[in-house]
């Protein structure tokens, strides 16, 4: 059996920048700055690093900005709900929902979300797409800011869901961004990135992921290569 994990921002789907405008909200609302949020990457980083990294960058004190983390989800959280529920801001990507569907319906496969997101964050923005329902767990920006220790999270929760265990070479971790290559490779995990976020296919190449697609509208084909072991 194999587990095979999701990021979200970039590679489910795109919320058409919904989420820096929320986490920029977030901030002013709680920290009362917004630091260097228009020029900073939030490519393939967790909610928590990036609040920690625009706040300690506008000079508050980090045991500060700790401690305002919870209030600064919740004001996110909230600013998100409110900006995807104004408009249809909430996109699949090219075959996403289908590969996912059809991954869920197979006795071998698990499939789960491995993402920077917060937990809340992560299901307000899949909730529009109707496919929350097929990630049966998930590993988030709220369990731990570093992503290298999601896969071990995830693999957890995973084992506590079917009863079985999940070796790393039996994960399959499926992102957008060269940190996504960068989870897999630290736990032996397959990589496999789509060219649908913020990084040209050339420049994940570079980093040498197991597999690279431009997207998943080949649903067939994607398929085809993950189940192959």
């Amino acid at each position: 059996m194999r587990l095979f994990l999701f990021d979200v921002d970039g590679t489910l789907l795109t919320a058409r920048g919904a989420g820096r405008r929320a986490v920029s909200r977030a901030l002013q609302r709680v920290y009362g700055t917004t630091g260097a949020v228009e020029t900073y990457d939030f490519r393939g980083k967790t909610d928590p690093q990036i609040a920690l990294d625009l706040m300690r960058g506008a000079g508050l004190a980090e045991a500060d900005v700790r401690a305002r983390l919870g209030a600064f989800f919740d004001a996110y959280v909230a600013e998100l709900e409110t900006l995807l529920g104004a408009a249809a801001s909430v996109q699949v990507l090219p075959g996403m929902a289908d590969v996912v569907r059809a991954l869920s319906a197979r006795e071998d496969a698990v499939v789960g979300l491995l993402t920077g997101n917060i937990e809340r964050g992560a299901h307000v923005k899949l909730r529009p797409t109707g496919l929350l329902p097929y990630f049966r767990l998930g590993a988030y920006g709220s369990d731990d800011p570093d992503r290298r220790r999601l896969p071990a999270i995830a693999c957890t929760r995973a084992r506590a869901l079917t009863g079985r265990n999940f070796p790393f070479e039996r994960v399959t971790i499926i992102g957008d961004t060269p940190l996504d290559i960068d989870c897999a490779r630290a736990c032996g995990a397959r990589a496999v990135v789509v060219a649908t976020g913020h990084h040209a296919a050339a420049e994940l190449a570079a980093c040498g992921p197991d597999l690279l697609f431009a997207d998943f509208a080949d649903v067939a084909g994607v398929l085809q290569a993950l189940i192959r072991a």
